[in-house]
């Protein structure tokens, strides 16, 4: 049963404070990907994942890696949403990777383009002193990319193996 509830709350609850975590800092600690590899290897272990499966995940998480940080290398994302999005692809293996990279990518466009928006529109005199939106306002500042792959892989962790394989009628209370 707590391998259960780790299955259902851990890789949300640790996307979700990436998410958050860029938005208010447009920073993704370290501390968040490790997190989620640590959690994928343990929960892979303790749920009977062979060990095939944990390689075909690891591949996974490794290509992308590659990608992500060329990109990283060329300006266009930052180190954290890079690691981020490895440390998901991780998670996701290559069964679940094009869906999750497509749906990212919806998101990071729809969210860049909203951005773009924001930032021209003036800052209400009210909230001149929050300082992480003052940030988030600056023209200079990057995207919080870590917001759209928190959303993309939250719209692809419910049709994983991760969920599917939990039987959810036992946490309904009769």
């Amino acid at each position: 049963m707590i391998v259960d509830l780790a299955r259902l709350f851990l890789f949300p609850a640790l996307m979700a404070f990436a998410a958050a975590s860029d938005l208010f800092t447009m920073t993704i600690s370290n501390k968040v990907s490790l997190a989620l590899i640590a959690g994928f290897f343990i929960l892979a272990v303790l749920s009977g994942m062979p060990l095939s499966a944990i390689a075909m995940h690891t591949g996974a998480g490794l290509a992308v890696l590659v990608v992500a940080f060329t990109c990283f290398a060329m300006g266009w994302i930052g180190g954290g949403d890079a690691k981020v999005a490895a440390a998901a692809a991780l998670w996701f293996g290559f069964d679940h990777l094009m869906p999750y990279l497509v749906y990212a990518s919806l998101f990071g466009g729809a969210l860049t383009f909203a951005m773009m928006q924001f930032r021209e529109l003036p800052i209400p005199y009210a909230l001149g002193s929050q300082h992480w939106l003052l940030r988030l306002h600056s023209k200079d500042s990057g995207i919080p990319y870590g917001i759209a792959l928190a959303i993309g892989a939250l719209m692809i962790y419910p049709q994983t193996d991760w969920i599917t394989g939990v039987d959810l009628a036992r946490f309904v209370l009769h």
